[in-house]
């Protein structure tokens, strides 16, 4: 499997989760109601424990300079630049949705969901469906619930950390709020929920670095008593075990290991009771089993995700025993395969494959399934879909329906009645007519390279007018893409007369390996030539005025903003950096025990400076070595607690401009991490962020230089 070292940030809402540091799930597993041990592996490598910018947090109260923060009285006045008549406030776009985070019990009997409630708390709360009783099944206090589902038809479960840390503890619940029992009471070890097993009720498997900080390990544990049992040792951190493939009885079948720091070695059952080398691959090489082929009696057939003859992943029909593909069983020349879903009572079938196009696209397979997708297309035009659930028997499945101008629509789906119900639309108060369209594009690199991406056009550019557009590079980099859809922040820079430009630049993820990889050791290069490019394009279609172009995101996004205000001083009139990086030294030398095994893989895919010229390359892309170069406004997001991208970066950015006189706005939350979850501090961030912008491409817009 390629591993994905991720600086991700995801601001494009996710309803479904709503917290950003789980929309992954919704985007990138291969079994819509289950992740499998090898992707969620690769999800927790990929978009928590190898966020290779992870930092180990500071020991006092109040992590970084906290003399460097902005004052909330200077940040109440910034956001008071926003004036207009506008339709919708921060509040319709970043509010917590009323109800969200549908789910079925296994049995159908029940209907479970996120409420807010008045303090921006967003409870869960079990619906019987015969009685129309509702009961409080979880209480948010302070800490987040990050995300929650049904353990059996009797018991749910969620995970919490602290303040952003990312240290998650596995918590069980009976469905009316009796018998809460921390599963995973240990201290400075994150638990992440690995294996739901369908036919054990009381049992899960969970992955632990609980024994080595280094290593995480898979327990399997009772989701009444907390009992735990370790299923196998990782006891080599040097080079250490990625992923465990489980079957649905919970039997360890094989293992993915990493060694000599770039090298995997995909390892199954030798049918003595140990395991034995299956494949001898290069951490680029993707190869992972997203399910096993109950269909027949022979135990060795598996659904593998694979690149190894191909450069757009796809699903094979592969036999582990043997060693070899028997079949390839969905692939598209464009993009990587994305999901897949088989049906447990239907003897396994094939139901759907996904991919992501230009937009997201389900290809069905089963009968049931082309039912169920021409009942959406005939009901719900022009929107698309994704299965979020289904009950056991498979009768009810649970879909999430959005498009660029709806935010998202929780239905069910009856399979004997072939009937669509909507259950709940969760941001009805956004008017559909009055949203923004967003565009898909494509154009070419200066280099010769096809790229794809996203402009949200408000109604002055579909008019004709030239208007101000806000450049909004995705985090990441590696394997993570824009995607179409509701993006509430591209919505709400539309409602005020902004463009949104996204571009999937080099090392986007999605469009196959050469894609991907052509982005290696060109982050702040020729990755930020893409996106200069894709500004370039909207200005030749008319669409944005040159002169009114802010940058802004959040992660490698924070780091882009940067990186642009550094590279191209000229071409931005302003730039909002969120949780971004400033310096890749300090990058490199902060990150934690458990992300030295992988350090060989970061710098292949950013740099090494160990190597002379390499090093002389990340002088040049570090921002905070480049400030002389910078003279446009910024604004600088940080939450104190982040575990990806330590305080001290955007610390250092803000200390070394002051220093030489600018004015940076520099908002930090304390009690958020890597990204603001809170309702409160979320709305507070993007009022800040819109008058920063009046402030500089709207009306009222200052003469430069940065120095005020």
């Amino acid at each position: 499997m390629i591993i994905s070292f991720l600086l991700v940030f995801v601001t494009k809402k996710d309803t479904d989760s709503l917290i950003c540091y789980n929309i992954i799930f919704s985007k990138q597993t291969l079994n819509s109601t289950r992740m499998k041990t090898t992707q969620r592996i690769k999800w927790v490598c990929g978009v928590s424990l190898f966020m290779f910018l992870g930092v180990a947090l500071h020991a006092q109260e109040k992590p970084g300079d906290t003399t460097l923060a902005s004052s909330h009285d200077e940040l109440v006045s910034l956001a008071a630049l926003d004036q207009g008549d506008y339709r919708y406030t921060v509040e319709d776009y970043f509010g917590n949705p009323k109800g969200f985070t549908f789910r079925f019990s296994p049995d159908g009997k029940y209907l479970s969901y996120r409420e807010s409630d008045e303090n921006g708390k967003r409870h869960i709360y079990v619906k019987n469906l015969e009685t129309n009783e509702v009961k409080k099944a979880i209480e948010e206090k302070e800490e987040l619930v990050r995300i929650y589902g049904w353990l059996n038809n009797t018991r749910l479960y969620f995970s919490m950390d602290k303040g952003g840390n990312e240290n998650y503890h596995i918590y069980a619940v009976d469905l009316d709020g009796s018998n809460l029992k921390d599963l995973t009471p240990f201290d400075g070890v994150r638990a992440d929920f690995t294996e739901l097993l369908r036919d054990d009720k009381e049992h899960i498997i969970v992955s632990m670095n609980k024994n080595n900080a280094q290593v995480f390990e898979p327990f399997k544990l009772n989701v009444v008593t907390g009992e735990l049992t370790q299923l196998y040792t990782n006891d080599d951190p040097a080079n250490p075990i990625l992923g465990y493939d489980f079957d649905r009885n919970g039997k360890l079948k094989g293992f993915t290991r990493l060694r000599d720091g770039v090298e995997q070695d995909t390892y199954y059952e030798d049918g003595n009771g140990g395991f034995q080398v299956l494949k001898q691959l290069n951490w680029k090489d993707n190869f992972f089993i997203t399910s096993f082929n109950y269909a027949t009696e022979y135990p060795h057939d598996a659904y593998v995700v694979s690149n190894l003859d191909n450069d757009k992943a796809e699903v094979q029909l592969f036999d582990l025993k043997e060693n070899k593909a028997i079949k390839k069983v969905f692939f598209n020349d464009h993009y990587d395969v994305q999901n897949m879903g088989l049906s447990r009572t239907r003897n396994y079938e094939v139901d759907y494959f996904t991919y992501e196009g230009e937009k997201s696209v389900v290809v069905p397979v089963s009968e049931v399934f082309k039912k169920l997708d021409a009942r959406v297309k005939q009901e719900l035009p022009g929107m698309q879909y994704s299965i979020l659930d289904s009950t056991e028997d498979e009768n009810l499945y649970m879909l999430y329906v959005d498009s660029d101008r709806v935010y998202g629509m929780y239905y069910a789906y009856n399979v004997a009645k072939d009937e669509l119900t909507e259950l709940y639309n969760t941001m009805p108060q956004l008017k559909k007519e009055d949203m923004a369209e967003m565009r898909p594009i494509n154009f070419t690199s200066r280099d010769g390279i096809t790229l794809h991406g996203y402009i949200t056009l408000p109604k002055a550019a579909l008019a004709g007018q030239k208007v101000p557009v806000i450049v909004n590079p995705h985090g990441g980099p590696q394997g993570i893409r824009d995607s179409w859809g509701f993006n509430p922040e591209a919505q709400l820079f539309a409602s005020r007369g902004y463009a949104t430009l996204q571009v999937n630049f080099r090392i986007s993820g999605g469009y196959g390996r050469e894609f991907l990889e052509s982005g290696f050791k060109q982050i702040g290069r020729k990755a930020m030539d893409d996106v200069e490019d894709g500004l370039q394009y909207v200005v030749d279609q008319g669409w944005v005025d040159p002169n009114k172009a802010a940058i802004y995101g959040g992660s490698h996004g924070g780091y882009a903003v940067l990186r642009g205000l550094t590279k191209t001083p000229d071409l931005y009139a302003c730039g909002v950096d969120y949780v971004g990086v400033s310096n890749l030294f300090t990058f490199m030398k902060t990150i934690p025990p458990y992300w030295k095994p992988y350090l060989k893989i970061i710098k292949e895919i950013w740099y090494d400076e160990d190597v002379p010229e390499e090093k002389k390359i990340m002088e040049e892309v570090s921002p905070v070595y480049q400030i002389d170069k910078m003279k446009k406004p910024l604004f600088v997001v940080q939450g104190a607690n982040d575990p990806r991208v330590n305080i001290d970066e955007s610390d250092q950015i803000v200390s070394a401009l002051r220093g030489k006189g600018y004015d940076v706005p520099y908002m930090v939350k304390y009690d958020e991490g890597h990204g603001f979850g809170k309702e409160e501090n979320r709305i507070e961030l993007y009022k800040a962020m819109m008058g920063f912008y009046a402030k500089h491409l709207g009306q009222q817009e200052i003469p430069q230089p940065l120095k005020d």
